[in-house]
């Protein structure tokens, strides 16, 4: 009887596994994908794990076998920790019947709602970028979006408060890949559960405000929401998914948004013509949801920020059932890490991969519509990101603004090399000069 062929690949040094190379070598899929192909071995964060890249191996993880796979098995117990048993982590009936309840407050008429807020706070943020002149965009954008999530994710209105929030979501995040998970005060994981505490504490207190006079932000719509069985979500639970709203409602618009303007400031012809873009549709109306679907160019920049600058490179699995992929057998009980970055940067899909081109996503070529599951910035099948309207609807108006009326260029004397944990950034968050057109 022939025995059944694990993936190739190695697991590297004892308990270590190869970790390291993992976090820290930038390279660490890409030469394993050449050496070995779209599925191998490695041991990672104290586990065997098989990596997968391609759509083919996306398309049978997010898709056609994803009853195989478990969320909350898959990903670190600092996640577990970190976040909570939020949607994040949960698997099955549990998980559809808490999208469906969560969906309507992040999408259709309630996203309508939210156009007027996510522009007048944009708009503080432009002014106030005027009188400096000279910032840190990663930054300063981390603090936009944490405010706009606040604002209409939680009800909570900008201002000290959301300000020291903000600062306990950086400490708790700096913990998501913590190798020492000792929970002293003086370690990175210490600091982040400390942050996590105080930040339960903060939701626990808003959860009650608003179950008591609900308003119009996603929270209070969560906590008025019903199943078919007229079931709604718990205290527990609520704050489990604010944890969530809140972390995945800022962390990762962060990202793009520094890329998408790093990226304009390279490459004047693009700035240029989604400048055009704007203009023209300026000289009509000031921006309204209408326009927001008017917009075809900076849609295509977005669809290349997504897929160069993926705000996180890959997702986690574990194996709960035994399976076959490519002729190689992979355990129940390993973890599975599907490769976002590589994916993305495959040149049978993306010619010159490493290269910014819009292009590729205009009528005519559409790049990643030959094969599904080819951009996946954002998940895909039926777990795709359920803030993807709210994030994409948040860039373009923030996009919009700044295209409209202001310059900007980056700063000498730094390193815009990619930083790839915990979120994908530039190394020195991207300096700039700042000024109205």
């Amino acid at each position: 009887m022939k025995t059944k062929q694990i993936p190739p690949g190695s697991f590297g040094i004892p308990i270590l596994g190869e970790t390291l190379a993992f976090l820290f070598d930038r390279d660490f899929i890409k030469k394993r994908y050449r050496k070995y192909g779209s599925i191998f071995k490695t041991h990672l964060i104290g586990r065997p794990t098989v990596v997968m890249v391609g759509p083919k191996a996306v398309d049978f993880v997010l898709s056609s076998h994803m009853d195989y796979f478990s969320w909350r098995e898959g990903w670190p117990n600092n996640f577990k920790i970190l976040l909570g048993e939020s949607l994040f982590l949960q698997d099955g009936e549990e998980h559809r019947k808490n999208r469906r309840l969560m969906m309507p407050a992040l999408h259709g008429a309630a996203l309508a709602n939210y156009v007027s807020t996510m522009e007048d706070i944009t708009c503080t943020y432009l002014k106030k970028w005027e009188n400096k002149q000279e910032f840190t965009w990663h930054k300063e954008f981390k603090q936009l979006t944490f405010d706009i999530a606040s604002q209409l994710l939680l009800g909570t209105s900008p201002g000290d408060e959301c300000v020291r929030l903000s600062q306990l979501f950086t400490n708790l995040t700096n913990g998501l890949f913590a190798i020492n998970t000792l929970p002293l005060p003086f370690t990175q994981y210490g600091k982040a559960i400390a942050a996590r505490n105080k930040i339960l504490e903060h939701l626990t207190k808003v959860v009650r405000e608003r179950q008591q006079n609900p308003t119009k932000d996603t929270l209070s719509l969560l906590i008025q929401a019903k199943d078919e069985e007229g079931n709604s979500l718990s205290e527990k639970e609520l704050i489990a998914q604010a944890v969530l709203l809140l972390f995945a409602g800022h962390e990762t618009t962060t990202s793009m948004l520094t890329w998408l303007c790093a990226e304009l400031a390279r490459h004047p012809e693009v700035m240029q013509r989604a400048r055009e873009e704007q203009l023209q549709l300026a000289s009509k109306s000031n921006l309204n949801l209408e326009q927001l679907g008017q917009m075809p160019y900076l849609d295509q920049i977005l669809l290349e920020i997504e897929r160069l600058h993926q705000p996180v490179g890959g997702g986690f699995r574990g194996v709960i059932k035994d399976f076959e992929f490519d002729g190689f057998h992979v355990l129940a009980g390993w973890q599975l890490l599907y490769s976002i970055l590589m994916t993305h940067k495959l040149e049978e899909i993306y010619p010159e991969p490493e290269r910014f081109d819009p292009e590729r996503f205009n009528p005519q070529r559409q790049e990643h519509k030959q094969y599904p599951f080819s951009l996946i910035g954002f998940g895909g099948g039926s777990r795709l990101c359920i803030g993807i309207a709210f994030a994409k609807m948040e860039m373009k108006i923030i996009a919009a603004h700044l295209l409209r009326s202001y310059y900007w260029e980056i700063l000498p004397n730094q390193s815009l090399e990619t930083v790839y944990f915990p979120s994908n950034r530039p190394q020195d968050g991207l300096r700039v000069r700042f000024q109205i057109r």
